[in-house]
Order: structure tokens, then C-alpha cells, then sequence
């Protein structure tokens, strides 16, 4: 593997998927088929999938060694050796500084919001991933960062704030569950590759994770029949039971057949979550575009 393309696999171009809800403000602000924005959002999605890449590159680069030891990161680039660390370091950084100088010509706030995720993805590698809750929280803002950044690109008139809780509490489930199968993965093993593992149990994450669905649901449901942009004959509330059987088919994989892949690798493998998706997208689009349900 030579080491553009070891670099390319260091950036991890299947977790690129999370980037899409940059796309929200552009679908819920009912403007998707305007080329205009359409194309802006589009170009914001590239820039934000170079700029988490780099972070998985400097996350990688800081954990390289504890990576050696585990039983699945391993086999990444860096710790595998096929990637030169000099290489993967300069590569980040200039990939880093064409994004941030794009980001500008596309849009200042647009590049504002582009820098402060990668200031608190930095912090995130080198402090508060070790830092049991802050590190989740953390995961979460940069979810929320992801739907903010959307915004600017399409001068966002009728997006919802619900969505901004919406999108944090998913993103809290996701990262707790991302927690639960690292430990469940590493067993006794797991303070050793994060400090933040060795303080989580597996009972008070059960218990984080019972929390966080409930107020999701509870979220999205008053979302769908009080937020000012959606049709007033609250034909969105038909879209909840795909968000709870989202969240339920998740626990079920989790607690009965003792998956402990993350929430967002799970999506990519399993057919039901992917089905569950594509329906509650095209239902929530019907509803917002044609008016039915």
C-alpha cells in the first residue's frame, strides 16, 4: 500500500457518513431542490469530510501505540506501520489548511463553525476523550457542529432548534453505545487503551443509554407536532415509530445478539437499521415537500 492511499484509509472515508447531517438545514429548511444550495451544501459535506478526516489522522497519530494493542484498531494504517507517521502528520496538515481556506471562500461563517469543530476535535484527542461524560459530550457538540455548519450554506429561514436537541441526544445515544462496546470488546482490558474506559461500568452506561433514548424520543415527538417550519397538520408525528424502532433495533442488537460495534458501523451492516432509515427519510421528505403522509 503506498502511502497516499494508506493515508486515504487513515482518514476513514466509511465514517465520512456522519457528515451528511450537514445536509438537515438544506432538507428541513425545504430548499433541496434549489441547485444554488444545493451545490453549496454539497461542497460544505467535502470540506467537512477532509477536515474529520484529518482528525482521525491526529487521533491515530496520538494513540498509535495503544492502537498496536488493540484488537481491531491494530490493523489501521499507522500502527500496522504501512503509513510513515512524518507523512501522515504534514498530510493532515495540509489537507487542514486547504479545507480552512476553501471554507472561507464558501462561506465565513460556514469556515468559523469548520474551525471550532476541529478545535474541539483537537481537544477531544489530546484531552477529553480521557475525560469520563466530558468525552461523550464532547462527541455529541461535534455532531451538533455538523447540523450548524449546514445552516449558513443555505441561509437557513425555518430550521427548527429541535433539531439542535434532536441531533445531541442521538449523538449522546451513539457515543454511549460506542462506549458499551468498547467495553464489552476489551473487557478488563479496556482502561489500558482509554483512560475515560476504566471509570465507565457497563451498569452506569445501561443506565445513560435507558436515559438518552427516552429523552430522544420524547425530543423528536415534541419536534414533530410544535416546530414552526413543519405542516400544521402535524403529519410529521408519523414519522416517530422509525425513530424508536431505530433506536430500539439498536439496543436489541446490543443486549440479544451481543453486537459491540459502534452505533455507526452497526448502520453500515445492518439491513433492518438501513431499511428503517431510508423510510423515515423518504416519509419525512413527502411530509415537508407534497404535503402527505
Amino acid at each position: 500500500m503506498n502511502q497516499l492511499a494508506a493515508l486515504f484509509k487513515t482518514m476513514r472515508p466509511k465514517q465520512w457518513t456522519k457528515n451528511v447531517l450537514l445536509f438537515a438545514a438544506l432538507a428541513f429548511d425545504v430548499k433541496i431542490f434549489n441547485p444554488y444550495y444545493l451545490g453549496r451544501s454539497i461542497f460544505g459535506f467535502l470540506l467537512f469530510c477532509l477536515v474529520s478526516g484529518v482528525v482521525y489522522t491526529l487521533n491515530d497519530l496520538v494513540d498509535i501505540e495503544k492502537d498496536r494493542q488493540h484488537p481491531r484498531k491494530q490493523q489501521r494504517p499507522l500502527p500496522a506501520g504501512t503509513l510513515h507517521p512524518k507523512f501522515a502528520r504534514n498530510g493532515a496538515v495540509l489537507i487542514a489548511l486547504l479545507a480552512l481556506v476553501l471554507g472561507v471562500l464558501l462561506s465565513p461563517r460556514f469556515a468559523l463553525i469548520l474551525v471550532g469543530y476541529l478545535g474541539l476535535q483537537l481537544t477531544y484527542s489530546f484531552y477529553l476523550k480521557n475525560i469520563v461524560l466530558l468525552d461523550v459530550m464532547a462527541i455529541a457538540a461535534g455532531f451538533v457542529l455538523r447540523v450548524a455548519g449546514g445552516a449558513p450554506l443555505v441561509d437557513a429561514e425555518n430550521f427548527s432548534p429541535w433539531l439542535y436537541l434532536c441531533t445531541t441526544l442521538l449523538a449522546l445515544f451513539l457515543a454511549l453505545g460506542k462506549r458499551r462496546g468498547e467495553k464489552m470488546l476489551l473487557g478488563a482490558e479496556a482502561g489500558n487503551h482509554r483512560e475515560s474506559l476504566r471509570q465507565y461500568t457497563l451498569p452506569l452506561l445501561d443506565e445513560l443509554i435507558s436515559l438518552v433514548t427516552s429523552s430522544t424520543i420524547l425530543a423528536y415527538a415534541l419536534y414533530t407536532f410544535s416546530a414552526p417550519n413543519l405542516p400544521q397538520n402535524h403529519l410529521m408525528m408519523l414519522t416517530i415509530p422509525f425513530v424508536i424502532y431505530g433506536l430500539f433495533r439498536y439496543l436489541y442488537l446490543v443486549h440479544s445478539e451481543g453486537v459491540t460495534l459502534a452505533p455507526d458501523e452497526v448502520l453500515l451492516t445492518d439491513r433492518p437499521l438501513q431499511v428503517d432509515i431510508l423510510l423515515w427519510g423518504v416519509l419525512a421528505m413527502a411530509i415537508l415537500y407534497l404535503g402527505v403522509g
